[in-house]
């Protein structure tokens, strides 16, 4: 444990405690320090060099199973919680990647694999217990301190530190598993699979992602992946033949276990990693995929060779959540969106940057909100943007209650 705060690095402290947590929280609050949670994975800023109190939660990694009520402490990854839940025969509604901290992708929302069937990670949390930035240990719920559990699902970390996370879980028996190699014309799959989603049941989601071969967490190249929620390949090759059924599209069907699809991401570490390449991109969850906006991200992915589209079928049980109900926005999507450009040293000049930044600007601006947990940025101007204007205000008065003084800013900051 590093104690001075005064170095140009953070001080970083990896409590076992709750009590250990909330002292640091009254130390950041007291000396008027900037303070960075980490809760277990990764994110933009849990990486960075602001001097400080670094605040890691990976020792609070607990995860308790009793029937379908699970808590997991805020230091757990989702590959963890995946396998320990597995053995119960249940599941979570969590994101793609078994290092992603079940802290961050909660409280931003959490699109993942069973976002149709069981809607997002935050519309599962039933509870939660806060260190707040007075230091107090608070549980909150919709029965206890409701305007700040409201906040906690899909307001980020503006609120405090969650320290556990209750949630209920699902009994899944399996799953069935489509992936299909997209070798001919990307925007053919692209309108088949917008027209299946239409009318699919809730139990498919679906993703479409086309990367470079630099990008080492997928392989090269155009993939749709398809889950179906109960472990019946032939179900789901049914509903997927309008799509494996097009010329340059090979499909294999498994039923491999939920946990097993979680992706492996290295996580370079020490000083000699190398730095990550800069990324000019932008996102956004869409009341629908037309036509205009597929030829638009086919022809991003292919005047820009070191660029990323990525996308994720929405709807069901995600649409089934009133507005109202959680602080994330735009319940009548039925696509998250994302595309961008990676800024790789030699390869963009300044003009070439500003043709790619007004491109994905153009993909994006007939979004309905943006996807906080896909937004690297610190702009205050951008963060109304990720919310309804009446959640976004809302956010504003419950950050006014529990932190006036800003000490949780490390985050998609809603500024009183």
């Amino acid at each position: 444990m590093v104690d001075n705060v005064e170095s140009p690095q953070p001080a970083v402290h990896r409590p076992s405690t709750i009590s250990e947590v909330a002292a640091l929280v009254r130390r950041a609050s007291q000396e008027a320090v900037p303070l960075t949670v980490v809760s277990g994975g990764h994110g933009p800023w849990s990486h960075g060099a602001e001097p400080g109190i670094r605040l890691e939660l990976g020792e609070l990694a607990s995860i308790e199973v009793d029937g379908t009520a699970v808590r997991v402490g805020g230091g757990a990854v989702w590959g963890a919680v995946a396998a320990t839940l597995a053995a119960h025969g249940l599941a979570l509604s969590s994101g793609d990647t078994a290092s992603v901290g079940v802290g961050g992708l909660t409280l931003g929302g959490g699109v993942g694999w069973m976002v149709r069937a069981w809607g997002l990670a935050a519309d599962q949390l039933v509870g939660a217990q806060v260190v707040t930035a007075s230091g107090e240990v608070v549980e909150t719920s919709t029965a206890e301190h409701p305007d700040l559990f409201w906040a906690l699902r899909g307001g980020g970390g503006n609120f405090g530190v969650v320290t556990r996370f209750d949630f209920q879980a699902h009994r899944l028996p399996g799953i069935a598993l489509s992936e299909s190699v997209v070798e001919a014309d990307a925007a053919a799959v692209l309108r088949a699979a917008r027209d299946v989603l239409r009318d699919a049941p809730r139990e498919l989601t679906v993703t479409y992602m086309d990367v470079p071969p630099m990008d080492p967490s997928a392989p090269a190249g155009a993939r749709l992946t398809a889950v179906w929620a109960a472990p019946d390949a032939e179900a789901l090759r049914a509903i997927l033949e309008p799509i494996s059924s097009l010329d340059g599209v090979r499909t294999e069907v498994t039923e491999p276990a939920y946990r097993d699809i979680l992706m492996e991401m290295p996580q370079p570490e020490g000083d000699d990693a190398p730095a990550p390449p800069g990324f000019i991109g932008g996102n956004g969850l869409f009341a629908d995929l037309d036509d205009d906006l597929i030829e638009r991200l086919v022809a991003f992915r292919r005047d820009y060779p070191a660029s990323v589209v990525f996308l994720r079928s929405l709807g069901g049980a995600f649409g089934d959540v009133p507005q109202e109900q959680t602080a994330f926005p735009a319940r009548s999507a039925t696509w998250f969106v994302m595309a961008g450009a990676f800024d790789i040293p030699g390869m963009l000049d300044d003009a070439a940057r500003a043709t790619v930044t007004a491109d994905t600007e153009r993909i994006v601006a007939g979004r309905l909100a943006e996807y906080g947990n896909f937004a690297d940025t610190e702009r205050p101007d951008a963060v109304p943007g990720m919310f309804a204007p009446e959640a976004f205000q809302r956010l504003r008065e419950v950050k006014a209650l529990w932190d006036p003084q800003n000490v949780f800013r490390r985050n998609h900051n809603i500024v009183v």
